[in-house]
């Protein structure tokens, strides 16, 4: 998939099964930290984070 001129993979909100191979945390888990942070993506790294320590 092609990204837009100016945008980045790293903007937008995360997709659950990114965010839980990247922290090896449970799908569900990434799901429940992105109902919470929403796209804020330094926040919800941290709280997988904290999860996956």
């Amino acid at each position: 998939m092609a990204q837009a001129k100016g945008t980045s993979a790293s903007e937008g909100p995360y997709d659950a099964t990114t965010l839980a191979k990247k922290h090896r945390i449970s799908v569900e888990d990434a799901k429940q930290i992105i109902a919470q942070y929403g796209d804020d993506r330094k926040s919800a790294d941290k709280a997988a984070r904290r999860i996956a320590a």
